[in-house]
This record gives structure tokens, C-alpha cells and sequence, in this order.
């Protein structure tokens, strides 16, 4: 590796950073995230246009909590490419630090929104082989040296490849003291087969903060009711079972909280979750109590669920 492709890495391929250089991080946020083609619905088939965006659960969340002014740092691996320098150049334009690797010998991940014109979402990932899918478990030294209050990834960073799984096992049994490890299951059929389902819950049963929802527990344990969920998934501190339409329920000890969800014309529900996730962890961030770091999250989810796009425009 030449000499300018090592001082890319972050920061130094072969030595974590010194823990002085994450003072002051209050999350680090852990995971893919790809570039994105959004089509204009107005297009036809035949002469259709695309929006370039980007997408992942993680970032998204980084972002969400960089715009309440929260210092946060989003780690992963990009291609050498132009996808991976737009994606790194949109999640740094809004004050997230990118600690961020680029891999010259792998491609930055795609993928494709289609839309059915029934307001359904299907998507397509061109992900094999990208930078992300060579994480592994040094990178989880890396993360543990900055020293962040909060640490947060999803269920899809596992599922990637077994680096990735690698990296969070060891993001999730050996936490930096004072670090709060945050979990959003985020179960993708196309994704998680069987054995996922037994990662999945190991790892949200050793995180402190979980986020669950209910149809993602049936489909997964088969856990149908929220005394099933919290049962199932016993072990961390605070518990957020996610009730579609309906809104989401909170568990910390013996006490439980509710929130409805917001009340919005849905435009697209992608990236929903990761918005609600951002809102509550910034309340615990900020030392808000559990029922307002809920309203929090249905605040910043229904901002989500009017957009195209992962994230929304930021507020005028």
C-alpha cells in the first residue's frame, strides 16, 4: 500500500487512535452505508431520471443527531470511487465526523429505490464485495479508543460478512467503560436467514439500549406480544418495542412508557426507524427522561416519513 492510500485510513491502519483523540465524542455510529438511486416517479421507463442519495441505518442516525448539535463520528469503509466520495462528502457536509477508511481494491455499495406507483418501496442492493464488507473485529479497537459515550449499529452490519459480525461481537463484549452500546434489530428479509435470527438476539441481549419491532420479534422468534418481545430480549437497560401505526412502547426495570406515532401524511417509510432511533438516543444523550426521549423520536420519525429520501431536508 502506498503512502498515500495509509494516511487515508483512519486513522492509521495499524494502531488504534489514542483514546485522548475521541474526547468530547458523544456517539459513534458503526456501519454501511451505500450510494442511492432515488427515480423520479413523474418519469417513464423509457426516459427515466434518478437522484443520487445515500443510504444507511447507521449514518442516518449520525446524522439525525449531528443536526440536534451532538458531536458525533460515523466509522466505516468506502471505494476509492466517486460514489464513496459523494457519500462521505453528503454525511460530512452535516457536521458528522467521517472516520471512514477508503479501500482502493473495493467499490463503494449501491442501491436502487423502485417504486410501484401503490406507494410500496422495493429495494435492490449492489453491495457484494464493497469496502464495507471488510470491517472486522480490529475495527471495534478503533471505536472502543475514541472513547464515546454512545456506540450504535444495526442488525444489518452483522449479516454483511463475517468481519462484520467479527466487528460488532466485539463492539457488543468489550465495551470502553462508560459506553453506552446501542442496538436497532432492523431485520431485512432479504438479509437475515436463520441463523441471523440467533445473532441477532445474542447481540441485542448484551447492548444496553434496544430497539425492536414487533412484526421484526414475530417474524424473527415469533414473539407476537410486547410481554413476548420483553421477555425474549431481557438484559437491556431500556427496551423500545416499535409498533408500527400504533406507536411504541418503552421498558426500563419494572415501568413502561408509551408514545403514539405521529400523525403525518406518509410519503415513503424508509428511514423512519432510524429517525426514531436518533430522537430518543439524543434524549438519553441529553438527559431527558424516557417519555420524552419517546415523543422525541416520534418528532423526528414523522420528519422521515415525508420524504423520499432517507433523510429529510434540514429544518429552515
Amino acid at each position: 500500500m502506498d503512502h498515500q492510500r495509509h494516511t487515508d485510513l483512519w486513522p492509521g491502519e495499524q494502531d488504534p487512535p489514542a483514546p485522548a483523540g475521541g474526547a468530547g465524542l458523544d456517539a459513534v455510529c458503526v456501519g454501511e452505508t451505500m450510494a442511492l438511486l432515488v427515480p423520479d416517479p413523474a418519469g417513464t421507463d423509457g426516459r427515466r431520471s434518478f437522484q443520487l442519495e445515500i443510504g444507511g441505518a447507521e449514518s442516518n442516525v449520525a446524522i439525525h443527531l449531528a443536526r440536534t448539535g451532538l458531536r458525533v463520528a460515523w466509522y466505516s469503509a468506502l471505494g476509492d470511487d466517486d460514489l464513496g466520495r459523494h457519500v462521505r462528502g453528503r454525511v460530512a457536509a452535516e457536521g458528522v465526523d467521517c472516520r471512514v477508511r477508503t479501500d482502493p481494491d473495493r467499490p463503494t455499495g449501491l442501491y436502487l429505490k423502485e417504486f410501484d406507483g401503490t406507494g410500496r418501496t422495493r429495494v435492490r442492493y449492489y453491495r457484494r464485495g464493497s469496502a464495507a464488507l471488510a470491517l472486522g473485529a480490529a475495527d471495534a479497537a478503533r471505536v472502543r479508543a475514541e472513547a464515546p459515550r454512545l456506540v450504535h449499529t444495526t442488525g444489518i452490519t452483522p449479516a454483511l460478512s463475517e468481519g462484520c459480525r467479527a466487528l460488532v461481537d466485539a463492539l457488543f463484549t468489550e465495551a470502553a467503560p462508560g459506553t453506552l452500546r446501542s442496538f436497532d434489530v432492523n431485520y431485512r428479509p432479504a438479509l437475515h436467514g436463520p441463523d441471523e435470527a440467533r445473532v441477532l438476539r445474542e447481540t441485542a441481549r448484551r447492548a444496553d439500549v434496544v430497539f425492536c419491532g414487533l412484526d421484526e420479534a414475530e417474524s424473527l422468534w415469533g414473539a407476537a406480544t410486547l410481554d413476548d418481545v420483553r421477555e425474549l430480549l431481557e438484559g437491556p437497560d431500556l427496551l423500545v418495542v416499535k409498533q408500527g401505526a400504533e406507536g411504541a412502547t418503552a421498558f426500563r426495570g419494572g415501568r413502561s412508557w408509551f408514545a403514539p406515532a405521529p400523525e403525518v401524511e406518509v410519503v415513503e417509510p424508509v428511514g423512519a426507524g432510524d429517525a426514531f432511533a436518533a430522537g430518543v438516543l439524543h434524549g438519553l444523550l441529553t438527559g431527558a427522561d424516557v417519555a420524552a426521549s419517546l415523543a422525541e423520536g416520534a418528532r423526528l420519525a414523522g420528519t422521515a416519513l415525508g420524504v423520499r429520501g432517507d433523510i429529510p431536508p434540514r429544518p429552515s
